[in-house]
């Protein structure tokens, strides 16, 4: 039985499943909204913590370039004299993160330093060293207009005076921008932070890990300088999720970019938040698998079963019992019972339609056999009167009418001693009917001889009688006309092609012209029989010089249609 549409969601397996899943729906959503709040709040958290983080890490590393400007102070009165360059590279040895210790005069000419200057002839004209000149007492620059380390490195210059007070030169320190990174260990970082530092261009100038720090996003600058720091999330290189801080360290130049796993849902930091959904979601899911278990094995097993032996029973085959019925449920196993029952019934039933369409067949073959009996005696007795009469006119009518009649009784002849009441085989019938009016008609011992080829096709007694008549005018018109004076060839075609059937009755004699335009009893009845049939009838000159009849009408598909095959070649 074909599954009909939508019918899986009406088996018992789903319904139970539903009912169930239904029931324990709102614990398992009450459980997912507080596990979505809890959520939430520790990723607020985390970001709060992140962006904190960035900001402390900032203020650091600003306290270190302050402090650089403490110790440039402290240091520009007795930098310049005897051993300057000696007492400087002591300092950057002692205290780490400074790559240089540099003194310029107010031209901006080296006097002396801790390690290699390059040289740069428009030093006093770069934007810091005049800033310095303007007044400012202390210039951080990432761009010095010079190289003054071969790592990334930061300027901080302060402003050298004179005795009087006047501007004479500046005191600069090359400050590593690796020392001014926060360290891993750093209590203040989640734990993983991955930690960087970035120009304003959007350029990482060193990171701790890069595969963790993927492109700055867009405006990061315009948020960073409006908020002071800024924390969003993203993916790094390896597609992980991730959790971003920025803020500015020097300025607008360098920004810190501190990088952190972002909780996933089944990380550990999830753990206690999770027991509101878990815990809820392992109760849900063990519940549906019991319910489908054991709808399976109580109820769909059982079902499955009785449903084979139903199959068993449409095949016909009700000797089959159910005997597995004492293992079923109390209610299944009624319906084991019911259905045992109902196949006893139908045993019981066809067994008395058998015997009683046995004998309405046994009766119909006796009508048939009778009615046959019937029309032969009229045969007989017409046979009888015509040899009475000596009108050759009558006694031809009388001929005419006897051979119809012996075609209507072979017909019921062929119904009751085929295999089928309702249906004759053509090609036995028509060979029989040809070689019945042949033999049934020598004239003067001219013999004639039959040539048949027909198409199988099975056909009901309603379409087989007007055919077989249509026959019987056709061969009595040929022995009339053509066959009188020399014998001949009579023959008979009928082919199946596809939605149409075609008798074709055809004579080798010579037959008059005003024969074939002649309208008489015969040739009313070939059109009636033809318009009986739903088709049309044909009578032509072939080129043997005799005539053919035609009878072209629908193939009568809705009673068995036409049967595939060759064609039957009989001669007599």
């Amino acid at each position: 039985m074909p599954r009909l549409p939508g019918s899986s969601q009406r088996t018992i397996r789903f319904r139970l499943t539903a009912a169930l899943a239904a029931a324990l729906l709102p614990v398992l959503i009450l459980g997912a909204l507080q596990s979505a709040i809890a959520f939430q709040r520790e990723g607020r958290g985390l970001r709060q913590n992140l962006g904190i983080a960035a900001e402390r890490s900032a203020a650091t590393a600003r306290a270190r370039m302050e402090g650089a400007n403490v110790l440039l102070e402290t240091l520009a009165p007795a930098a310049v004299g005897y051993q300057c360059a000696q007492r400087l590279a002591q300092v950057t040895t002692r205290v780490p993160g400074y790559l240089n210790l540099i003194r310029f005069d107010r031209q901006g000419r080296l006097v002396c330093a801790a390690g290699d200057v390059p040289a740069d002839p428009r030093r006093a004209a770069r934007p810091w060293f005049t800033q310095l000149a303007a007044g400012r007492d202390f210039v951080v620059t990432r761009d010095p207009g010079s190289a003054y380390a071969v790592e990334p490195a930061v300027l901080t210059a302060a402003r050298a005076k004179g005795d009087d007070g006047a501007f004479d030169g500046a005191f600069a320190a090359v400050i590593s921008l690796s020392s001014l990174q926060p360290q891993l260990r750093d209590p203040s970082l989640p734990k993983g932070a991955e930690v960087g530092l970035a120009e304003k261009t959007g350029r990482y100038i060193t990171t701790t890990d890069t595969s963790a720090f993927p492109t700055l996003p867009a405006n990061w600058r315009a948020k960073v300088e409006a908020s002071g720091t800024m924390v969003w999330y993203g993916k790094d290189a390896k597609d992980r999720p991730r959790v971003y801080s920025a803020a500015p360290v020097v300025g607008d130049e360098v920004y810190v970019v501190l990088s952190a796993q972002s909780p996933g849902l089944l990380s550990w930091a999830r753990l206690n938040p999770l027991t509101g959904i878990v815990f809820p979601l392992l109760t849900f899911l063990l519940a549906l698998i019991a319910v489908i278990v054991a709808a399976d094995r109580v109820v769909i097993h059982w079902i499955t079963y009785l449903q084979r032996i139903a199959s068993l029973y449409a095949r016909g085959r009700f000797s089959v019992r159910p005997v597995q019925a004492e293992h079923m449920p109390p209610e299944i196993r009624e319906l084991a019972e019911t259905l045992e029952d109902m196949a006893d019934a139908i045993v019981g039933r066809d067994a008395s339609l058998r015997d009683n369409l046995a004998q309405k067949d046994a009766l119909m073959r006796e009508i048939h056999h009778r009615v046959k009996n019937n029309l032969q005696v009229i045969s007989s007795l017409l046979n009888m009167q015509q040899r009475a009469l000596s009108d050759p006119a009558a006694r031809s009518a009388m001929s005419d009418t006897r051979q119809r009649i012996t075609a209507l009784a072979l017909i019921y002849r062929a119904l009751y001693q085929g295999p089928d009441l309702k249906r004759v085989d053509l090609r036995p019938f028509l060979e029989e009917l040809t070689a019945q009016l042949v033999s049934g008609e020598l004239h003067h011992g001219l013999a004639v001889r039959t040539e048949l080829k027909v198409d199988p096709l099975v056909i009901d007694p309603d379409r087989l009688a007007p055919l077989a008549l249509f026959a019987v005018e056709a061969i009595t018109n040929a022995q009339k006309h053509a066959f009188v004076a020399r014998g001949g060839t009579l023959t008979l075609n009928f082919t199946v092609r596809g939605e149409e059937a075609e008798l074709e009755i055809s004579d080798d004699g010579q037959v008059a012209d005003g024969a074939l335009v002649a309208t008489g009893v015969g040739r009313t009845l070939m059109t009636a029989f033809a318009r009986q049939l739903r088709g049309r009838a044909e009578l032509t000159r072939n080129a043997a010089g005799g005539v053919t009849a035609r009878l072209i009408f629908p193939t009568p598909s809705a009673d068995g249609g036409a049967i595939a095959g060759g064609g039957n070649q009989a001669a007599a």
